[in-house]
This record gives structure tokens, C-alpha cells and sequence, in this order.
């Protein structure tokens, strides 16, 4: 057992043995196969080092083959961009001459208007090659003659290829600098841009102001309808046309046809309203014309100048927006159409204030208050069509011709009164004691004034002066008591004017009727009416109906009452005392009564007057209730002392005394007056106050008392 182990013992020793001496061979093997590998490994290593000593040079050769490269394809690479704007630059040209040909042939408007819009178009893409051209044409040149420079600096190429690349050079500046102001200036595109301005023109004449005549027609309707100036395709055309103009410097030359051409169609369209009214625009011219003419331009030039500033300009404002506003700078269309408007409104500026400088004559006022009214009611709106710092001055002039309107107004009225009040009234008054012709006229005219269609424009004159006068912080009185107080002014002075008037007769009756008259006249003509509403019912009847009764009462016992005491009992109570009641002495008084009767009656006839109807009846009735009352009471007493057909019956006696009094409604002459509108009683609907005073109006003479 032992023996068998120690022999695999010795087995496995000489094993181990075995591979040793193998490894320890292998080794030695390996070792030599290193050494010849180390060798091959150093042999390399200097046939690299010989490689890489003769490649040196082609590699440096070789970099600077690619450094000439890339300067020589920054120059020729913006060359070749140049040289393409040059082809994209004519190939637009030809279009452009084959676009004009076609627009010059095409007759239908819609179909040309598409064409034209190519052909600006077309216009913008040739200046935005010729502006590329010339941009990039001095650095692509500047880059050339560097690479030149450098090429013969440096040897890198024969000296054949060089002077090729220096005469290139030079025609291509020699072309860059004489084609790009040529193309720019002498060429196409400054042959386009005319006919751009031919066309821009053409257009802006063709779009015109529809309708304004009907518009006229139309404004007391108030219907004022604005319409738009041009097709949308229209307006769309105008504005590229505008705009390529302004993007090759011709902003100010389209500026100039826009302004010519819409003023002049502006211009055109007020003509067809026929305004020759507005060539005399002068105070002294103005002071020339006849009321009536003036009365109608001026009623006119109300009408077109809400017209022009509704419509037209309103219409012309819209225009220049959609046309210019597109420009760079975005306020020029707003100065374009503030210098469209101001020539015109220029000239109705001078005519309304050429009125408001004239004479101040009463008649005047009611048109210088319809001017007024109608710029109050434009005044919002014109603030917002001359809007802006372009339109200050315009703004400004309107509202001085609003001062002077005011003005001229106020001055109007308190002079209307201290005329009445008599300083300038040198009249005498009415011989037969009717209502003078002033108080006619003050009456009517107040009447006029308190209409709807001219109290609130009055109040609103007082009220703006008293705000000038006092300040904008006061509280100016409301537009009734404000209306009334001035109202109530005139009223005191034409009740002045008629009490002094009064006192420049010498018949002590004549003063009774003159007051009674006139006073009834104003109560009559004034209740009833806007101008009675203003002054009260109150006012009305102690101021004028009482003083008026009051005057009856004077002229009856001044009249009637010395006619009346011949036949009082206290005389004949006398004589029945002293027994002297004889026939003769009452026929005497019936004789004397008969006598002062017709005294009486020839100066009721011939020297007053009494021409209101319905104040003429009361009188006669209470004239006649006196008289034949006492005359009858006589007669009832006395009938035995008188024979039967030697007295008139108190029948007969009322007769006479109607005869009297329907007497009184004549002229100087004899002749009955003719009784037309303005004579009727005021309470009737039959009065027209227009026509009362427009009637009175129409006189030019500087007095009032006509």
C-alpha cells in the first residue's frame, strides 16, 4: 500500500518536471520572437520618421491650398449673388414692359385695377433688387479686390490667372457703378414710377362726391348719409401705389397729387351746391346786399356747411386714412387731409364772419342765432374730425367764429333795446293815437325770439357771455331766467319809449287811447304765446291789461264824461227849485248834448282811432251803457217838456254812437284799413308769428320805427 503511493508520487513529480522544462522552452522562444518583433518595430519607426520628413511640405502646401480656397469662396459666393440680382433685376424689367403693355390695352376697370396691382407689384420686387444690388455691390467688389491683392502678393497662381481676375474686377466695378444709378434713375423703374404718379392721379380724379345735391334735399330730413369714396379694390390700389411711392423717395410728389386732385374734387362737389353767395364775404360787402339776398345765402351757408362737414369731409378723412396711412410716418394722412379742408373751410369761415362783423341791425339777429345754433350742434363733431394738433388752427377758427357770433348777437339785443328805449327813436308818436309801428315790431320780434327755434340758441348767447364776463367757475343762471330778465329789460324800455311818447300830446284824450291801444295790443298779442309763457300770466296782466283798463276808464271820462254831466239831475234839481224848468231850457240842454255829441263824434272820426275790434266793441259798450243809460233816464223824466219828433229816440242814439265807433278803424285818409294777419286777435290759432315778423324783417332802414 505504501509502495503504491510513493510510486504515483514519483509519477506525478516527474510530470511536473516535465512541464517545466516545456514552459521554461517556450519562454526562451517567446523571448526571441520579442527581440526580432522589437527590431521589425524600430525599422518602422524610422521609415515613418522618413515618411513624415518628406510629406511635411505637401501638407503645408495642402492647408494653404484650402485657406486660398475658402478667401476665394467668400468673395466669388456674394459675386454669384450679384450676379443673380442682375439676372432677377432684368428678367423684372421684361415683365414690368409686358405688365404695361397689357395695362395699357385693357379697357375693363375691374380687370385693370387686378393688372395694375401686378404691375406695382412687379414694381416693388425690381426696387428690392436694385436696393440688393446696391447694397451688396461695393462689399462683393471690396472682397474681389482683396482676393486679387492677395493672389498676387502671394504667388498663388500663374500670372495669366491673375490678370483674367483683375480685368474681371474692373468690369464689374466699371458695370456696378455706372448700371446701379442707371437702373435706379434712368431706367425702368424710374419710367414705373411715373406712370405709378400718372395713375395715382388718375384714380383719386376718378373717385368723386355722390349725391350731394340730394344730400341738400335731404337736410331738413336730416338724413345726412356719408358715403365711402371708392371700391375697396380702388382704395387697396391707392394704397400700394402710395406706398411703393413713398418707399423710393416720391412720398412728397404723392403727397402733392393727393392734395391737388381731393381738394379740387372737393372743391367740385360744394360747387354743385352753387355757393356764389360765398365770393362777398366782407362786412361792407355784406352791408350792400339786400336783406332778402342775405337772409338766403345765409340760410345757405348753414346748409353747406353742415354738408361739407358731415359728408364731405368726413367722406374725404376716411379716404386719406385708407390711402396714406399706411406711410411710415402715421400722421402725415391726417395733416394731408387738414390741408385738403382748410382752403375750403377757409372761405365759409370768411363769409360767417364777415356777417357777424356787418352793420348790427335787429332784423339780423334771428339768422345770426340760426348760425349759432347749427355750429353748437356741429361743434362735438367737428372737434373730432379736426382732431389733433394738425387740426388746432382749424378748431380755433371755429370757435372764434363762434365768439364773434355770440358777440354780435348779444350786441344786437341790448342795442334793439336802447333804441326802443328812445335814444335813437325820433318818431313822433301816432296822430290818432293807434299802436305805433315800433311797439308792432318789438312785439313780434320778442314773439319771433321766444319761439322754440330761437329762445334756446338766445339763452345759450346770454349764457356763454355771462360765463366770459364772470368766469368759468360761476353758476350761471338757468336758460329761462336768464331768457327772461333780458326779455323783461326790453319789455320795461318799450313801456318807457310808450309813457314818454304819450306825453308829447296835446290833446288830454289822445294820451288815454295812445296807452289804452298799445298796451292792449301787447297784452293781446302777447298771451297766449311763447313769449306770454316766459313773462307769466301775472306779469302780463298788471303790467299791460290793468294799465290798459285803466286807460279805458281815463279816455271814457275824459271822452264821454263832459257829454254825460250836461244832462245830470243836479242841474236840472236847480232850476226845478227856482221854478225855471221850462221847455226852452231843456230843450237847450237836449240841444248842447246833440252838440258835444257831434264834436264828439267828428274827433272820434277824424283824430282817434281805436283799431283792435275787440277792444273797439267793449268800448262801445261800455261807451254806450253810459251814455244812452243818462240820455234815456233824461228823456223818461223830460218827455212831456219835449215834442215827439224833436228828439232822437235812446234806440237811435246807440246807433249813432255804433256809427262812432266803427268809425274809429280808419286811416288818415277815410279809408277802412284792411285787417290782415296781423291784426287779428293774438288768442286766435289764425296768427302766424313767422310770417308777422319776417314781413317786419325785411326792412333796412337803420331805424327801427318803420
Amino acid at each position: 500500500m505504501a509502495a503504491n503511493e510513493e510510486d504515483s508520487m514519483l509519477v506525478k513529480l516527474e510530470l511536473a518536471c516535465s512541464d517545466l522544462t516545456t514552459l521554461l522552452q517556450s519562454s526562451v522562444k517567446m523571448e526571441k520572437s520579442l527581440e526580432d518583433m522589437e527590431r521589425k518595430f524600430d525599422f518602422i519607426d524610422e521609415s515613418l520618421s522618413t515618411a513624415a520628413k518628406r510629406v511635411a511640405p505637401l501638407q503645408s502646401l495642402a492647408m494653404a491650398a484650402k485657406a486660398l480656397e475658402t478667401r476665394i469662396n467668400r468673395a466669388v459666393s456674394p459675386a454669384f449673388a450679384l450676379l443673380h440680382s442682375f439676372k432677377l433685376s432684368e428678367s423684372l424689367q421684361h415683365k414690368l414692359i409686358e405688365l404695361s403693355n397689357k395695362l395699357s390695352i385693357e379697357k375693363n376697370p375691374r380687370k385693370r385695377l387686378k393688372k395694375l396691382l401686378k404691375y406695382v407689384e412687379c414694381v416693388d420686387q425690381l426696387n428690392a433688387a436694385i436696393n440688393l444690388i446696391s447694397q451688396d455691390g461695393e462689399p462683393v467688389i471690396q472682397k474681389l479686390q482683396e482676393v486679387m491683392e492677395f493672389l498676387s502678393r502671394t504667388k498663388a497662381t500663374d500670372q495669366y490667372r491673375t490678370q483674367r481676375l483683375k480685368e474681371t474686377l474692373i468690369t464689374l466695378k466699371a458695370l456696378y457703378e455706372s448700371e446701379v444709378d442707371a437702373m435706379r434713375f434712368d431706367g425702368l423703374l424710374d419710367e414705373a414710377l411715373l406712370n405709378l404718379q400718372d395713375e395715382f392721379e388718375i384714380m383719386l380724379q376718378q373717385i368723386k362726391h355722390q349725391n350731394i345735391g340730394e344730400q341738400q334735399a335731404d337736410e331738413e330730413a336730416d338724413q345726412t348719409v356719408v358715403s365711402d369714396l371708392g371700391t375697396e379694390m380702388e382704395v387697396q390700389v391707392l394704397r400700394r401705389i402710395a406706398e411703393t411711392l413713398a418707399a423710393n423717395d416720391c412720398l412728397d410728389i404723392c403727397i402733392d397729387i393727393f392734395l391737388k386732385v381731393r381738394y379740387r374734387r372737393a372743391a367740385k362737389a360744394l360747387m354743385r351746391l352753387s355757393p356764389d353767395y360765398l365770393r362777398t364775404y366782407t362786412p361792407e360787402e355784406i352791408d350792400e346786399m339786400e336783406w332778402e339776398s342775405l337772409e338766403t345765402a345765409i340760410s345757405l351757408w348753414i346748409q353747406h356747411f353742415k354738408l361739407a362737414v358731415k359728408t364731405v369731409f368726413v367722406s374725404e378723412k376716411k379716404l386719406c386714412k385708407q390711402v396714406l396711412g399706411g406711410l411710415p410716418d402715421v400722421l402725415v394722412w391726417l395733416e394731408c387731409f387738414v390741408k385738403i379742408a382748410d382752403k375750403i373751410m377757409a372761405v365759409f369761415f370768411r363769409f360767417g364772419e364777415g356777417v357777424a362783423r356787418s352793420n348790427k341791425e335787429p332784423h339780423k339777429l334771428f339768422k345770426l342765432l340760426e348760425m349759432f345754433d347749427s355750429l353748437e350742434k356741429l361743434k362735438v363733431e367737428f372737434s373730432e374730425i379736426f382732431e389733433g394738433e394738425s387740426g388746432a388752427d382749424i378748431c380755433i377758427r371755429f370757435r372764434e367764429l363762434q365768439k364773434l357770433l355770440v358777440h354780435a348777437s348779444s350786441k344786437i339785443f341790448w342795442e334793439f333795446g336802447l333804441q326802443i328805449e328812445g335814444t335813437s327813436d325820433g318818431f313822433p308818436p301816432p296822430q290818432d293815437g293807434s299802436v305805433p309801428k315800433l311797439v308792432r315790431y318789438s312785439i313780434n320780434y320778442l314773439k319771433y325770439l321766444t319761439t322754440e327755434t330761437y329762445s334756446a340758441p338766445m339763452a345759450k348767447v346770454f349764457r356763454t357771455e355771462q360765463v366770459w364776463k364772470a368766469g368759468i367757475l360761476s353758476k350761471p343762471e338757468t336758460d329761462d331766467n336768464i331768457l327772461k330778465d333780458a326779455i323783461s329789460n326790453i319789455m320795461e324800455a318799450l313801456q318807457r319809449n310808450i309813457e314818454s311818447k304819450s306825453l308829447l300830446y296835446k290833446d288830454n284824450i289822445l294820451p288815454h287811447i295812445f296807452v289804452m291801444n298799445t298796451y292792449w295790443y301787447i297784452y293781446m298779442r302777447s298771451r297766449n304765446t311763447e313769449l306770454g309763457k316766459l313773462l307769466g300770466e301775472e306779469y302780463m296782466k298788471t303790467k299791460y291789461k290793468t294799465v290798459a283798463e285803466e286807460s279805458a276808464y281815463m279816455y271814457q271820462r275824459q271822452a264821454w264824461g263832459p257829454l254825460v254831466r250836461l244832462l245830470e239831475k243836479e242841474e236840472l234839481k236847480e232850476q226845478d227849485n227856482d221854478n225855471r224848468g221850462t221847455i226852452a231850457f231843456v230843450r237847450g240842454k237836449m240841444e248842447a248834448f246833440f252838440s258835444c255829441f257831434d264834436e264828439i263824434s267828428q274827433r272820434h272820426k277824424g283824430d282817434y282811432s281805436i283799431p283792435d275790434a275787440d277792444l273797439r266793441a267793449q268800448i262801445r259798450e261800455a261807451t254806450v251803457k253810459l251814455v244812452v243809460s243818462v240820455y234815456r233816464e233824461f228823456l223818461n223824466t223830460h218827455s212831456t217838456l219835449l215834442p215827439v219828433k224833436s228828439y232822437v229816440s235812446p234806440e237811435s242814439l246807440q246807433g249813432l254812437l255804433g256809427q262812432v265807433f266803427n268809425g274809429t278803424d280808419r286811416t288818415g285818409n277815410g279809408r277802412l284799413k284792411r285787417r290782415d294777419s296781423r291784426d287779428r286777435v293774438p288768442g286766435r290759432n289764425s296768427v302766424s308769428v313767422e310770417g308777422e315778423v319776417k314781413n317786419l324783417r325785411r326792412s333796412r332802414s337803420n331805424s327801427i320805427d318803420v
